[in-house]
């Protein structure tokens, strides 16, 4: 679709391995995603993950899909995880969102509750799913989480948190 100017835009072309393994990060993140935290509970507590790795699968029946990377920490407790909630955070989160994704563990300033499963639930979301785990498949250097909806909730007027290019933003309104 053009973008409305009369601009040229360069390209480069390049062939996705090993050694341009930057080249290909820096082209996903030209396409912006939400952001979301998804928590967990495991034998040492609550835990808490990043992500912008977030869809929607299947409506009937509900299922969601996360791939967190086989390098974190966090990785295994997550794959682990019979239940876990993902939250589609606002912009008013960001700070929340740098937070998790340097510390998993970090609650203890944080506000939230458990729920009936004992998973930490974050408020203030501009939506919420609430999962158990329906499948886990590899994904290359990520596993792909697949998570069957048990609950989902949604928040009115809460502006969604998205990343691309590396930075947070917002979705602008065109007026």
């Amino acid at each position: 679709m053009p973008d409305g100017s009369n601009t040229m835009h360069s390209e480069t072309t390049f062939i996705p391995g090993p050694d341009n393994q930057r080249a290909l990060r820096d082209a996903l993140g030209c396409f912006a995603t939400g952001v979301t935290v998804v928590t967990c509970r495991d034998a040492q507590g609550p835990l808490a993950m990043t992500a912008n790795s977030f869809a929607g699968v299947s409506l009937d029946p509900a299922i969601v899909l996360w791939s967190p990377a086989l390098t974190s920490a966090r990785h295994d407790s997550f794959v682990a995880a019979e239940h876990f909630v993902i939250h589609i955070m606002s912009t008013a989160q960001k700070d929340l969102c740098t937070h998790f994704a340097l510390n998993g563990r970090g609650f203890d300033d944080v506000a939230w509750s458990e729920n009936a499963q004992g998973v930490p639930v974050l408020p203030d979301c501009v939506a919420r799913f609430t999962c158990t785990r329906f499948a886990t498949h590899p994904g290359g250097d990520h596993t792909v989480i697949l998570g069957k909806v048990t609950e989902a909730a949604r928040s009115d007027g809460a502006a969604p948190l998205i990343f691309a290019q590396g930075t947070y933003g917002r979705v602008a309104h065109d007026t």
